[in-house]
């Protein structure tokens, strides 16, 4: 008895396991497009400083070839150019690698730079909630004659994922991720700090808010934000010259049709399964219920029996959209 019992339950785990796996493969998507060319620009929303990412290169670094991406802050009010961030990367089949950074400081005249002898991870190019790695740098300052030695750390993690709109268009499932810096050098110096970056999928960085809680948006972008529509004005202007003219003769009156049956709502009905409610049972439906095991919430608790469980989490794996 024990040992069916167990095979009733072995079952739906692997077919979880299984269909996760699956989820998993289809939903994956690019949230840093990094190819050279790629150009992203944020302006905050009174107009006064901008952020224009762009990717640049290849070109060598301690031997090897990477593609740069320059992180450029403008005061819009002088066009002063006050901070260039250059962070030289790699891209792998599943993460971007980081090699090493050169952060020109307006502020103190000077320059911050790190060395990664072992490439850390910068960002993987798919991102899941509760994502977590670490980039630990040893830095050097120098600014005029001064050059001290520092360590920086930032921790890094996916906290959720939202739905933005920005002067450049509406994006979904956008994956908010919190960057925490610790640096300190030379024993006067002892940054903390917390930034967050908005990334969305297939397109990359959309919204940035700074250690002032100054919130920068995506303006413009090269990388195309939705699909062309096809411009039907010029098509009927260059309508053939030699049609002959409509007629004006009035067409028979014809014999009033019998009214039909209102329409029906064909408006499908939302699936109990779809957790997050945006039409489709999917990876993130299971996410949003996983994130949420062992508590009490009535939206995540898909079986009604008062607790988030992996029954929960089975009923969506078998239930998700072909």
């Amino acid at each position: 008895m024990k040992i069916k019992v167990f095979l009733c339950w072995l079952k739906p785990v692997l077919v979880l396991g299984f269909v996760w796996s699956l989820a998993f493969t289809a939903a994956a998507q690019n949230y840093y497009p990094a190819e050279v060319g790629n150009i992203w620009v944020l302006e905050d929303a009174d107009a006064e400083e901008r952020r224009t990412y762009s990717l640049e290169g290849p070109e060598t670094v301690n031997g090897t070839e990477v593609i740069t991406l320059k992180i450029e802050i403008e005061e819009l009010s002088t066009g002063d150019v006050v901070d260039t961030d250059k962070y030289f990367l790699t891209v792998g089949s599943e993460a971007i690698k980081l090699h090493g950074t050169v952060f020109e400081e307006a502020a103190i005249s000077g320059t911050v730079t790190a060395d990664f002898p072992t490439p850390a991870t910068f960002f993987p190019l798919h991102l899941a909630l509760g994502d977590k790695w670490q980039i630990v740098a040893d830095a050097e300052v120098k600014a005029g004659f001064l050059k001290v030695g520092g360590k920086s750390t930032t921790n890094l993690e996916v906290v959720g994922f939202e739905d933005l709109e920005t002067p450049a268009g509406t994006f979904q499932n956008c994956a908010k991720v919190e960057l925490a810096l610790t640096f300190s050098a030379g024993g006067f110096i002892n940054i903390e700090a917390t930034t967050y970056q908005w990334l969305a999928p297939d397109i990359g960085p959309v919204q940035y808010q700074n250690s002032d809680r100054l919130l920068f948006r995506l303006t413009s972008t090269n990388l195309p934000t939705a699909p062309e529509v096809p411009d039907t004005t010029e098509a009927e202007a260059e309508s053939d010259p030699t049609e002959e003219a409509v007629t004006t003769e009035a067409p028979p009156e014809e014999e009033p049709m019998p009214e039909s049956p209102p329409e029906e709502d064909t408006t499908p009905e939302l699936s109990p399964y779809d957790v997050n409610a945006d039409g489709v049972v999917n990876i993130l439906d299971l996410s949003f219920v996983a994130a949420r095991l062992g508590e009490m919430d009535p939206e995540a608790d898909v079986t009604g029996d008062g607790i988030v469980n992996i029954l929960d989490l089975v009923s969506i794996a078998q239930n998700f959209s072909s």
